[in-house]
């Protein structure tokens, strides 16, 4: 990685994470990802060859759209990497879907270091720069392993970086530990909490508990962060984000309730819901979000895949990915919260459905 490029960086993580317009923004992070995606054309033969097959070759952009992206699902296949091996310092691994394999993405102690400060800046935005005591609705045990990293151990393990103690509620069985959360929470009386854990988890493992034991928590004060498994959530409770808040504010009388998005594919690069109950890009990141039929871009008011750019991503080519979530583009500066930058809302997951491009040529054999 070029010196020029580590101090683009540098100065894009002075900037506040919601303080720029979205032409001001675009003006700052597309050159720091023409550069990237340079160099990792230049450092990963994969990647070089899914653009010489996918999209004619490498050539300078100057326009967020105009960057090659991959389909997420190529890191289920292929293990994309940038740096020697020798540097890597991490392996993070998705969940996975039944049936299908989990991303492999592979990280270097630069990348480690970005990601870790682009999630500091957003966070400390929302939260504050002051260490809370934090609740994680989960088992120590998910991050029992120190170099391979499920998504809900890299969550756990980076914002465990804004506690001032820790406790874990769920034992190893995820049966809520009530007894010893009361007494933890006793111990910090008077304080505000921070609480963390996956939606899902935090419905079914916390709330679910709560509801049927008729324990209510007195948190009040405190901030929930929550993010992923919406689907299942959906699936199997029918609830609505709006209804899932009102619940935990009845039993924990919990002040600010936020979701997230955000993948293992780009940690750190978290888009956190605001006060009006939309995801936000950071000056870290951007989105796009293009027809799922043409991949052609749809503007504000539509709904489209969502690609996710980022600066995060530098010891492998996950700085420009198409997702397979569906998003609808609410607009640019104008959002009710106040904060400058583009805003959104997810929509669903495409069902079953294959997205074409880079993924076909993988398995035409014209990557190799």
């Amino acid at each position: 990685m070029t010196s020029i490029l580590d101090s683009q960086i540098s100065e894009l993580l002075t900037l506040n994470p919601r303080g720029l317009s979205t032409a001001e923004k675009l003006s700052k992070i597309v050159p720091v990802l023409d550069a990237i995606t340079d160099f990792h054309y230049n450092s990963c033969h994969y990647y070089k060859n899914i653009i010489d097959a996918s999209f004619g070759g490498i050539t300078k952009y100057g326009a967020l759209e105009e960057l090659p992206y991959l389909p997420v699902r190529l890191f289920k296949e292929l293990d994309l990497v940038s740096v020697n091996k020798d540097d890597i310092v991490k392996q993070m691994h998705s969940s996975g879907t039944t049936g299908m394999n989990a991303s492999r993405i592979y990280l270097d102690r630069k990348t480690v270091a970005i990601q870790t400060k682009v999630l500091s800046r957003i966070v400390t935005y929302s939260i504050g720069q002051k260490r809370l005591p934090m609740i994680v609705l989960d088992a120590e045990s998910t991050i029992s392993s120190r170099h391979t990293y499920s998504a809900r151990a890299a969550g756990i393990l980076g914002f465990s970086t804004f506690a001032s103690s820790k406790f874990f509620a769920l034992d190893e069985e995820m049966n809520l530990r009530t007894d010893a959360l009361k007494l933890f929470i006793d111990s910090n009386a008077g304080k505000k909490f921070l609480l963390f854990g996956f939606t899902f988890m935090v419905w079914q493992n916390f709330v679910q508990t709560l509801i049927k034991s008729g324990i209510k928590l007195d948190l009040t004060g405190s901030i929930l962060i929550h993010g992923g498994g919406w689907k299942k959530i959906t699936e199997q409770y029918q609830i609505t984000n709006s209804e899932f808040k009102t619940r935990v504010r009845e039993y924990t009388n919990i002040s600010e309730v936020t979701n997230y998005y955000g993948m293992v594919e780009q940690t750190g690069s978290l888009y956190l819901e605001c006060a009006a109950g939309n995801l936000h890009s950071s000056t870290y990141s951007e989105v796009l979000f293009r027809d799922p039929l043409t991949l052609q871009l749809v503007g504000p008011g539509e709904t489209g895949l969502i690609q996710v750019c980022s600066i995060v991503a530098l010891s492998y080519p996950g700085h420009a990915l198409l997702t397979e979530d569906l998003g609808s583009h609410l607009g640019d500066d104008n959002c009710p919260c106040g904060d400058l930058g583009r805003y959104f809302q997810i929509v669903g997951r495409i069902a079953k459905a294959e997205i074409r491009g880079c993924s076909d040529a993988y398995k035409d054999g014209l990557i190799q």
